[in-house]
């Protein structure tokens, strides 16, 4: 088994500047928090669905893990704080990875995804991994055009406290999400996302979405997010480090 040293050493940064261009291959093993590649939300929620504020101190990064926390911790008018971290850099067709151990809690989401929309001012595309416990423990995978935004799928999920492997290969005509090198989702469809979009990793709640989430308690907090590595390789590249989707024999030429 690949260490995480050799994984560090296997992949390259590129380094160019951020712009609406999609930007090359990385591997993030948040041995520190590189502001260069990642931007910090704090101060601010998505609107009156989300009962938390993005706060900067519930982003952390530890032991060579990154934390994000769903807290009871009051400031300005809300009684939660919840985390997001979204890449400065937009990201084209490719493998979009990261391995996480994921909390659920009814009336929480946790998630993994990509983004582009309104705030960059662009049409809406986004692919997602959405972690969830109304009833029982779900994944939803989803994508939004601004042609499309009723495209989810859940797939039953186990609340035992492991990393896993999440991963999606977006092309052009099609996405395939993986779990730790198995499929278990492909879309191919006219209307599926066709902008770079920026990658984000989040942690919130909802008194409203209930019908979706259920209700959070805020006795149940403290929630965290953990991810060992966040990586992404251009549909042109394969196999750049052992952990990878493209290292699966049939993934990367299927």
């Amino acid at each position: 088994m690949p260490t995480r040293r050799s994984i560090r050493l296997v992949l390259c940064l590129i380094l160019v500047p951020s712009s609406g261009a999609a930007e090359g291959a990385f591997l993030d093993p948040f041995d520190d928090l590189d502001r260069a590649r990642w931007f910090v939300s704090d101060g601010w929620s998505n609107g009156s669905h989300q009962n938390c504020i993005w706060s900067a101190d519930q982003v952390a990064v530890a032991d060579g893990q990154l934390r994000l926390t769903m807290s009871a911790d009051a400031r300005d008018a809300f009684d939660l704080s919840c985390a997001e971290l979204q890449s400065n850099a937009r990201y084209g067709y490719g493998a979009f990875e990261a391995r996480m151990r994921v909390p659920y809690a009814e009336g929480m989401n946790a998630n993994f995804f990509t983004f582009i929309g309104a705030p960059q001012d662009r049409p809406h595309n986004e692919i997602d991994f959405e972690f969830l416990a109304r009833d029982t423990p779900v994944l939803q995978t989803n994508f939004h055009t601004a042609r499309s935004s009723t495209n989810e799928a859940l797939h039953p999920m186990q609340d035992d406290a492991t990393f896993r492997t999440y991963a999606f290969v977006w092309e052009p005509g099609r996405i395939r999400w993986f779990i730790d090198g198995a499929l278990i989702r492909e879309a191919s469809d006219a209307t599926l996302p066709d902008e770079p979009q920026k990658i984000y990793a989040s942690i919130w709640s909802t008194d409203r979405l209930t019908d979706w989430m259920g209700r959070f308690d805020p006795a149940s907090a403290p929630k965290v997010l953990e991810v060992d590595w966040i990586a992404y390789t251009p549909l042109s590249d394969v196999c750049r480090f052992p952990e990878s989707i493209l290292c699966v024999d049939g993934v990367a030429d299927n």
